[in-house]
């Protein structure tokens, strides 16, 4: 029996990940890296330090340094506040959360990212909806998606197992430590990806859109 659904943020509550892709990408071709935007969309879900470690191993071969990590991932932070007001909500994720706080189930957040407001964007955006406690961000785990550590840390939190939960996400890596996790994972594919990245990470069911998951979120709890 389904006891709770956990999801990601960006890309899933809020249509953001054009932004975070803008920030990334601004911020680093600013120090003079070169990548592309599809980077991002596969890099999403990871920590910020980790997509940094990435981006500099490709051009200099060596991890950042913490001190590089920790103002780099400032700027990028600093640039997305810029540019997002956390006010765009992803359509049809209102109706999918409220289908599962009607029927009782725990409503878990599992996100790579590690913004101070957090938190309150989600309690103003989604009133009721959320609880601080079952929230896991990059700033509670020590490796980040495509480790399953941080849907673990998810199911522990809400006191479930692996087979009493469901996982929404739209990013493969996100899918993939779900999946690792040993959760049944529903891809909703909100960005550019093709459906076949979705389903290579391990998406045993993918949607359109979260209004289509929507419409289908009951059957799935009940029947699953």
């Amino acid at each position: 029996m389904i006891h709770a659904v956990l999801f990601d943020m960006d890309g899933v509550l809020y249509d953001s990940m054009p932004d975070h892709v803008r920030a990334w990408h601004e911020t680093i071709l600013s120090l003079g890296i070169q990548s592309n935007e599809e980077d991002y969309y596969l890099f999403e879900g990871m920590t910020g330090g980790a997509t940094i470690d990435i981006l500099f191993n490709r051009a200099y071969g060596r991890n950042a340094s913490d001190t590089e990590k920790e103002q780099i991932y400032r700027k990028k932070s600093r640039r997305f506040t810029e540019i997002n007001d956390c006010t765009r909500l992803m359509a049809g994720a209102t109706e999918v959360l409220s289908a599962v706080k009607r029927t009782g189930r725990k409503i878990i957040v599992v996100t790579g990212s590690g913004q101070p407001t957090l938190f309150g964007n989600l309690d103003n955006n989604y009133p009721g909806i959320f609880n601080k406690e079952l929230l896991v961000t990059a700033d509670d785990v020590t490796k980040g998606k495509p480790d399953p550590e941080p849907y673990l840390l998810g199911l522990r939190k809400a006191g479930i197992t692996a087979g009493e939960a469901i996982v929404v996400e739209n990013a493969p890596l996100g899918i993939r430590a779900a999946v690792a996790a040993g959760i049944f994972t529903i891809g909703v594919n909100t960005g550019p990806l093709p459906d076949s990245i979705l389903k290579d990470a391990g998406a045993s069911l993918i949607f359109p859109s979260m209004s289509i998951l929507a419409e289908n979120i009951e059957e799935i709890m009940e029947n699953r």
